[in-house]
């Protein structure tokens, strides 16, 4: 059972390459409780349980008082990115043994001679071929008997595999029957576990659907391990509450779900600052927003309207196509472990090698001899070596200036502020980097950044956000009052959430509209019956419905949101015209509709974590001290502030620097900055600098 228990606190942790974040919500006296560890990628549970105790011990809290642990990882995805997964089987209908190798018979980069496929998830002599096929109306036209399955069992028994994955031809017409048969090969396989296809994601494309079984199958034993050896250390601590794990979609499923579908948490932690960062929009009254997650790794953005995060239906993984529903997020550049070097050409750059924990920046003061992006903050006076992380870990600025010195050399500077020249060139070439993509993601999708809010968060999402403002010519930005741990306060605050599909193809008329709605509600039946194996007990229960549609003739398809009052043909057509002319410019009334895939979401509201709300402040916060700041090439003077120091309506104009124990914020010149009730900071451009 996965219902949260609303007398007990819930925890939110996000694991991430540099550190793993914690909240803890107390809804018995509507409290807030942040917490940053050194992640430990060897064991990231090891930084898991750690952390949580030492969290515990903030809160002055036991570990009987946890109602409810909501967990994102990205160790499905890592495994992934770097090939350190299971070694897998595929079973395939006879003849398509190739799928994997084909796949879309596309190159990675059409003009480069020199560019290779991604290599096959699975090598052909994996691949074993069974007889067994359905017909695109649903029928099983090669069924294999019992001798057929023993033949396949024996050879994935032979292959000695850690688990395996099932797709037949037009398995998604009827999942009941490929589920069936992964059945019977698991039980004849002495129990190894076997994805299907069908079962996972029953949508047409059948390249596709495969890689998304064999990737389920390729992290599945490693999920498996993860996930028992955090139940064991968490209980060993007296912690025996539910875990629940947030999902790419932005939702959470219980733990059991993740085990058998752990390809649906392969983005998990990005999505949930996504979320998070669209309800606190909504609460503030910011329509429009781009957030801008930038951890020790890397820098990712989405966009969210309305209080709403935009998803996609497709995206890549380590070079391959995962075509599950996830909250769009694209990455945008480095991260605050990225290293800064000179290449042979005495070009300065920036990563896309990072630090990470071990042996992270030279400010660490762990080994580590190459100057990071967190470096260059310091040499620039923007962290305070003394405070971070609240002051439990102590930088070492001397050792940073000295690394950006040698850079500095390397690219011909010299003088007392070399260091530092090269610390500010480095951050304008991570910032343009960042424009730059930020500029393409937006433009493909229709949108102006001016015309968006920035909402900043992870590490130094806050610290890089005013430069990365300037650089894109965004006016707005609104800092979270927690922002280094903001995905972790997403991941406390997840809904459970889990999407259904079904594919149509069909033209659009009044009988296929009529059919639809009959699909809708098949959908619907299987979420709520979801729900309900989930523990979700609650009444507040959504369902989102999306129809995947085109023009005749169009190779892929647009997502159209339906209302639930939407059911007649006009009305869909017109979802669809409305959509397409927004994204395309223009509407084409005379051409048919083709109705691709019925999408539905289903969603079982948990209940809101209460927030803080800060007290009215004098109109200026206490200023704790001044601190010098390098900025185009000389010092600046700088007022340095507790973000606790602020209350509602207070205002400070820049340049300024405001820290908190999780992260800094940088306010340059000709910005304001302003508490709101919630505590959020809204940072607003007043002038351009001349």
């Amino acid at each position: 059972m996965t219902t949260m228990d609303k007398t007990g606190a819930r925890i939110g942790i996000d694991v991430g390459g540099t550190f793993t974040d914690f909240v803890l919500s107390d809804p018995r006296n509507g409290t807030l409780t942040y917490y940053k560890e050194p992640s430990t990628p060897d064991d990231p549970s090891r930084a898991l349980i750690e952390g949580l105790q030492s969290l515990l011990d903030k809160a002055g809290l036991q570990a009987s008082d946890i109602a409810t642990i909501m967990h994102g990882t990205t160790i499905g995805l890592n495994a992934i990115i770097q090939r350190r997964g299971a070694t897998i089987a595929l079973v395939v209908s006879r003849g398509f043994r190739d799928i994997l190798e084909i796949a879309r018979s596309r190159m990675p980069s059409s003009f480069d001679f020199h560019a290779s496929k991604e290599e096959p998830l699975v090598p052909r002599f994996r691949i074993v071929e069974i007889d067994a096929r359905l017909s695109a109306d649903g029928e099983m036209t090669i069924a294999p008997d019992d001798a057929e399955i023993d033949r396949v069992a024996a050879q994935i028994r032979a292959l000695n595999v850690d688990a395996a994955a099932l797709m037949l031809i037009n398995g998604y017409t009827a999942p009941a029957i490929e589920i069936d048969l992964a059945s019977r090969l698991s039980v004849r396989s002495g129990g190894l576990a076997i994805s299907s296809a069908a079962a996972i994601w029953p949508e047409i494309r059948e390249y596709e659907r495969t890689l998304v079984a064999c990737l389920n199958a390729y992290i599945q034993p490693l999920m498996h391990r993860y996930f028992a050896g955090l139940k064991s250390g968490l209980a060993r601590d007296g912690v025996v509450a539910p875990i629940l794990v947030t999902a790419s979609n932005g939702g959470s499923l219980s733990l059991s779900s993740a085990e058998d579908r752990p390809v649906e948490t392969i983005l998990s932690g990005p999505a949930s600052g996504v979320m998070a960062a669209a309800r606190l929009a909504e609460a503030a009254g910011v329509q429009s927003i781009i957030t801008f997650d930038m951890g020790g790794t890397s820098s990712d953005i989405a966009v969210a309207s309305a209080g709403s995060a935009q998803l996609a239906t497709r995206t890549d993984i380590g070079g391959l196509p995962l075509v599950l529903p996830v909250v769009d997020v694209s990455a945008i550049g480095a991260g605050g472990g990225s290293i800064v070097w000179v290449d042979d050409y005495g070009v300065l750059k920036v990563g896309p090698r990072s630090a990470g924990a071990m042996p992270g920046p030279v400010s660490y003061g762990r080994g580590g001899t190459e100057p990071a992006v967190t470096d260059c903050y310091l040499a620039l006076g923007y962290i305070d070596p003394g405070g971070f992380l609240g002051g439990r870990m102590r930088l070492d600025g001397k050792a940073a200036i000295a690394a950006l010195a040698t850079i500095g050399a390397r690219i011909g500077l010299e003088g007392d502020d070399a260091a530092q020249r090269a610390a500010e060139g480095a951050l304008a070439v991570t910032t343009a980097g960042m424009a730059t993509e930020l500029y393409k993601t937006l433009a493909s999708r229709g949108l102006d950044p001016a015309a968006f809010a920035l909402v900043p968060f992870g590490g130094a999402g806050p610290t890089h956000a005013n430069l990365l403002a300037e650089e894109t010519g965004i006016g707005r930005i609104v800092i979270p009052p927690a922002a280094g741990t903001f995905c972790a306060l997403g991941a406390a605050a997840a809904d459970l959430r889990r999407d259904f599909v079904r594919s149509l193809r069909r033209p659009l008329d009044a009988q296929s509209a009529e059919f639809l709605q009959g699909v809708f509600g098949e959908l619907s039946s299987e979420g709520s019956a979801w729900l309900d194996r989930e523990g979700e007990q609650s009444k507040q229960r959504r369902y989102e419905r999306a129809a995947d549609m085109r023009y005749a003739g169009q190779a892929y398809e647009l997502r159209v949101q339906l209302a639930e009052d939407c059911t007649e043909a006009v009305c869909v057509a017109e979802a669809f015209h409305r959509e397409h002319e927004r994204i395309y410019g223009f509407r084409d009334t005379g051409s048919e509709i083709e109705l691709g895939t019925a999408r539905l979401a289903v969603v079982g509201v948990t209940a809101k974590i209460s927030e803080p709300v800060i007290a009215a402040g004098t109109g200026t916060p206490r200023r704790k001290e001044q601190r010098l700041l390098f900025r185009k090439g000389a010092w600046l003077e700088a007022g340095v502030y507790l973000r606790s120091a602020f209350g509602a309506g207070d205002m400070i104009r820049g340049p300024a620097i405001i820290e908190q124990d999780d992260t800094t914020t940088i306010l340059l010149p000709g910005w304001t900055a302003r508490a709101d009730a919630a505590g959020n900071l809204h940072l607003e451009r007043q002038r351009y600098e001349a």
